[in-house]
């Protein structure tokens, strides 16, 4: 016998493997799952066992219906009104449970999340914080026998290992920064529900199903709801956590705000309609990041989303939602300052899927913060007035001029824009070192390539200001717009550079944000910049600039004998003869004979020249320790053909002193006085009724205006009107009756525009408070 056989006859004979004692243990086991009456049925396969299970469930159905005919048919002497006997517990236990709808609590949840100004089919919470459902069901909720299957979807293809497929079942409370559900309320049918969903979490428009059959899950129709999430500044465990309660009214809250323009001597403003809860606009924020084809994955951390949407805003490279325009023609598309708000530009993207017309900085920045804010991440624009464009990433401003100062136009590629608007974004910087979190800047302006796409940051306000150029992302570009230094260059006959000035205070000035809970203007300079001239400014600039490529130029010193300094009057509108004052101080104890040039040009707030207005030359003796005024006078008749749209007028000073071969350079960038509407509320605003407001214009040019139109918007506001006023002549007043309609309560803002060739940026706007009754 082998030794195989021997083995298995001695495993038979230990009773391992024995067939009779596996079959007596299966026997034994289905014993146990049956139950030890004698009388009950014991089928020997589990097949038929679930045959007599779903045979007998069958035959107390039935038993039950005809019980019940046979009842209604005995009391038909009875009331019809009379009710049928209540069930026992036991009975009621019998009947499965099925939702039969899903009511999002918008009223509720949306004044607990701060989102019941949104407006829209679907609801809207915030991540990290509890919301709450209530479910119709066919029968009571009994607490000990019954359990619900709950599943949250976002995306096309959902998937529960990249958190956009979450299933739950109820719990006794709720756990804390994780998904989960419990029961919060009871009552009869009706069952309230508290959903948690971590800080984290993916943003976007979930769908909430329940199976119809709860305890199966049998395949059929299925109970559902849809709402938005969005991220969360009032969680402290959220990456957008901001602490300041006034500050997150302004910054995720308020829908009309000041966006600033104009020069570093002349700061104007402009009111811009962000609408960030009127309906439609916050699923065009998400299409947009699906246009992006950004991964939902991606969607819960604000600093790829704030990269990716501020490449979005921009069409320069992947037909995102604004085509930006300088070039002063505008047909085919409206012309950016005739925009009054980024309702109507999101709108228009959305139906016409293609990039919107036309749009510059301050549209750019206006529009990213009404989607930032759609999205839940606190935001505002900002004006950085004399803002650098560093081209070559050398942080700093270099100028080229021939032997006469004139600008070598074709070697210049740096410039200053009069002003620049971007955004700062609130959020932290897991990704930085501590400390770094804070307001992020971000630019959805197309100006330079970031990582090859026309994007800029969110690069950190505390590493910007102490010139940490090395932290991500685009620090050194946004550095260069604040706090870069402006150099000069001689380019002699021969082609050869050689630096002859350096202007330290030129760029970065008034930084600029609307206040906190008023319109007036904040100066948030000292968040990107120390002190001018300081030691900690000239630590934070030579920091930066051993990164860039002009570091030793940085060095250089300069003899100053001779100032010069450009003075305007703030005061003078548009059309009226302007002073310019230019005034010479001789600080050495030699007299000096200054030769120089004065030239006025009418600029784009780019810096770009557009045309020359007025040129003299001077020559000029100074005596020792002394000062020379020479007074310059502009006539309307040599600049208001020029000046169209933000176009500032450049007082640009060049010269020489002759005994010392000292170079003179002098800029001054100065806005005439711009002139405005009326507006005026005729009784007091109620919710959904109409009301009127006046607006009243007076022709201020001694030419007609022609061709004249008055647009109107406003958010809350069915407010939206453009009115053909056709000819203003000469001194002519002319009024129009402008009907608003409420949508929502409370404080609202109209703004209107009107615009012709003649004149442009006449705006005006008017505050109202819609009461509910």
């Amino acid at each position: 016998m082998s030794g195989k056989n021997l083995k298995y006859r001695q495993n038979m004979g230990r009773g391992r493997c024995s067939t009779s004692r596996v079959q007596s243990l299966q026997e034994h086991q289905h014993r146990r799952r049956r139950g030890k009456g004698k009388n009950r049925c014991r089928p020997t396969h589990w097949r038929e066992h679930i045959k007599v299970r779903r045979s007998a469930r069958i035959f107390h159905r039935l038993k039950r219906r005809n019980t019940s005919q046979s009842d209604s048919s005995s009391s038909s002497s009875s009331s019809s009104d009379d009710e049928a006997p209540e069930r026992t517990p036991k009975q009621r236990q019998r009947v499965e449970l099925e939702v039969l709808s899903i009511e999002f609590l918008r009223i509720e949840n949306g004044r607990a999340h701060h989102t019941d100004e949104y407006e829209g089919p679907d609801g809207v919470v915030r991540r990290g914080q509890p919301f709450d459902l209530r479910l119709l069901l066919n029968r009571p909720f009994e607490k000990a026998n019954d359990s619900l299957s709950i599943q949250l979807t976002v995306g096309e293809t959902p998937q529960m290992n990249k958190g956009t497929e979450i299933h739950l079942h109820l719990s006794p409370t709720l756990p804390s920064g994780k998904w989960g559900a419990c029961v919060k309320a009871m009552n009869d049918r009706h069952l309230t529900l508290s959903i948690s969903s971590p800080p984290d979490c993916v943003i976007g428009r979930y769908e909430l199903d329940c199976p119809k059959h709860c305890l199966t899950g049998e395949d059929g129709p299925v109970a559902k709801t849809h709402f938005y999430i969005l991220f969360n500044p009032w969680c402290i465990d959220d990456t957008v956590y901001m602490e300041c309660e006034k500050e997150k009214k302004e910054y995720i809250l308020n829908e009309t705000a000041q966006v600033y323009v104009g020069s570093a001597s002349n700061i104007s403003s402009r009111s811009w309609n962000f609408g960030q809860f009127e309906e439609g606009v916050l699923p065009i924020c998400f299409e947009l990041l699906d246009n992006s084809q950004m991964a939902l994955t991606g969607r819960g951390n604000p600093i790829t989303l704030c990269r990716v949407v501020s490449a979005m805003i921009n069409s320069q490279d992947d037909d995102g939602l604004l085509e930006g325009n300088w070039s002063g023609d505008y047909s085919g598309g409206t012309p950016p300052m005739e925009w009054l708000g980024s309702v109507k530009i999101l709108k228009e993207y959305h139906e016409k899927k293609k990039p919107v017309c036309y749009g510059q900085c301050w549209v750019f920045s206006a529009v990213m913060t009404t989607v930032m804010r759609s999205l839940g991440i606190p935001c505002r624009s900002v004006t950085n007035f004399d803002s650098a464009h560093d081209s070559d990433n050398s942080i700093t401003i270099d100028e080229i001029l021939d032997e006469y100062g004139n600008d070598v136009e074709d070697m210049t590629s740096d410039s200053v824009w009069n002003f620049h608007v971007w955004n700062d974004c609130w959020m932290k910087r897991p990704d930085l070192p501590d400390g770094y979190g804070g307001w992020q800047a971000i630019d959805a302006t197309p100006q330079e390539t970031s990582a090859g796409i026309y994007r800029c940051g969110p690069a950190s306000l505390k590493a910007i200001k102490n010139g940490m150029v090395y932290l991500a992302y685009d620090t050194p570009f946004v550095f260069a717009e604040v706090n870069s230094d402006r150099i000069y260059w001689n380019q002699n006959k021969r082609g050869r550079l050689t630096p002859i000035w350096k202007v330290q205070n030129a760029v970065g000035h008034f930084i600029s944000t609307q206040a906190v809970g008023g319109k007036e203007r904040a100066d948030v300079t000292d968040l990107y910049k120390f002190a001018e001239g300081s030691p900690e400014e000239r630590i934070a600039v030579d920091t930066a600039c051993k990164h860039g490529t002009r570091a030793k130029e940085l060095g250089l010193q300069y003899v100053k004998d001779v100032t010069v300094v450009v003075q305007t009057d703030k005061d003078v509108f548009r059309g009226s003869k302007v002073p310019v004052l230019i005034i010479l101080n001789n600080t050495a104890a030699e007299a000096r004979q200054v030769a120089m040039v004065v030239r006025v040009l009418a600029i784009y707030y780019t810096g770009v020249k557009k045309g020359l207005c007025k040129e003299e030359t001077f020559d000029v003796t100074l005596k020792p320790y002394s000062e020379h005024k020479t007074r310059l006078w502009l006539e309307s008749s040599e600049y208001m053909e020029l000046l169209q749209e933000h176009c500032a007028l450049q007082c640009y000073v060049t010269g020489r002193v002759m005994e010392t071969r000292e170079p003179i350079i002098s800029q001054h960038i100065f806005h005439l006085k711009e002139f405005s509407l009326l507006m005026s509320m005729k009784g007091a605003a109620k919710l959904k009724k109409e009301s009127k407001v006046k607006v009243t214009f007076k022709n201020p040019l001694d030419k007609a205006l022609k061709d004249v139109t008055l647009k109107t918007e406003g958010v809350g506001l069915k407010s939206d009107q453009v009115i053909n006023v056709g000819t203003i002549a000469p001194g002519q007043e002319i009024q129009h009756e402008v009907v608003v309609v409420p949508k929502r309560a409370g404080p609202r803002t109209l703004l209107a525009i009107l615009s012709c060739k003649e004149i442009v940026q006449v705006r005006g706007e008017v505050d109202i408070e819609v009461a509910t009754g």
